[in-house]
């Protein structure tokens, strides 16, 4: 995405050769990123770290270019707008080859926001966006609200309910989702991520989880899981994200995931003696 670094260098109101200083290249060096070019590894330190010490908001630069890229995109009726991160791209038909223990299974997983994504992917070196629409028409769809429900049904197809296989509690989840195309529900994010986990760990109450969904904006994931669901999903764009902007997106995650901790330790400590650990619900279902 080159329009980033000119977006960076009108920002600070600098020229092309007032940008090559700062960087230690040259103005032609500049001039080629503005017009594509990547900046290598070293080059790309060095822009993240004079974004950082003049307060440069690059990642609202990074997330504002892909939703300018998303609005240009006309859809036909019945589609919907989404984006997906690979970490080593697409590769001929899309299907759903996610990992098996993933929040709702096996499946091809898209989100609403473009962060969601994004942070997911920043860490490998191959890594690609995508702009994807979704076909709804024709598909079975469960909307799943975030609530214990929801948590229960991550718990089954992360594998923590193995223990009581063969329960009409465990058959309930593994049934929730059977003959669906499309699973939509809240995306467990940076700052969930945690405070989920701690549910299952068995560190945070059923109370103190539902609390945390309450406070938290979740954003929604679609994900496709079979074969006729990956087949309504149509790649529109296909966006370079550079070792720069990856630097940036990992910052992001880092502080997200963090906040997550903080988040769910105040909510262990609030919630601390209501509701029950998720155990004590397994425990309860045998």
């Amino acid at each position: 995405m080159q329009k980033i670094i000119k977006k960076i260098r009108t920002y600070m109101n600098i020229s092309q050769k007032e940008f090559a200083e700062k960087i230690g290249v040259t103005a032609s060096t500049v001039n080629r990123w503005e017009k594509g070019a990547a900046p290598t590894e070293n080059m790309a330190e060095g822009i993240y770290s004079l974004c950082v010490k003049n307060n440069i908001p690059a990642y609202d630069m990074i997330i504002d270019e892909i939703k300018a890229a998303a609005d240009s995109i006309v859809l036909e009726e019945n589609r919907i707008l989404l984006y997906h991160g690979s970490k080593s791209g697409i590769n001929g038909r899309i299907m759903p080859k996610s990992r098996d223990k993933c929040d709702f299974g096996k499946g091809f997983y898209m989100g609403t926001e473009p962060s969601q994504p994004l942070t997911l992917i920043c860490d490998y070196p191959k890594s690609k966006f995508y702009i994807v629409s979704l076909d709804l028409k024709n598909l079975d769809l469960l909307n799943v609200e975030p609530d214990l429900e929801w948590a229960m049904l991550i718990a089954y197809n992360r594998g923590k309910m193995d223990k009581i296989k063969g329960t009409g509690f465990y058959k309930k989840y593994r049934d929730m989702s059977e003959n669906k195309d499309l699973i939509v529900g809240s995306i467990a994010n940076d700052r969930m991520f945690y405070v989920i986990d701690n549910f299952f760990n068995g560190n945070i109450t059923d109370t103190a989880l539902v609390n945390s969904l309450s406070a938290l904006k979740l954003g929604k994931q679609y994900a496709v899981v079979t074969q006729k669901g990956c087949d309504a999903v149509r790649i529109e764009k296909e966006l370079d994200i550079s070792g720069f902007e990856k630097r940036f997106l990992r910052t992001i995650a880092d502080k997200n995931r963090k906040s997550g901790v903080d988040f769910a330790n105040r909510v262990c400590k609030d919630y601390r003696r209501e509701g029950r650990f998720f155990d004590e619900i397994l425990d309860d279902a045998l």
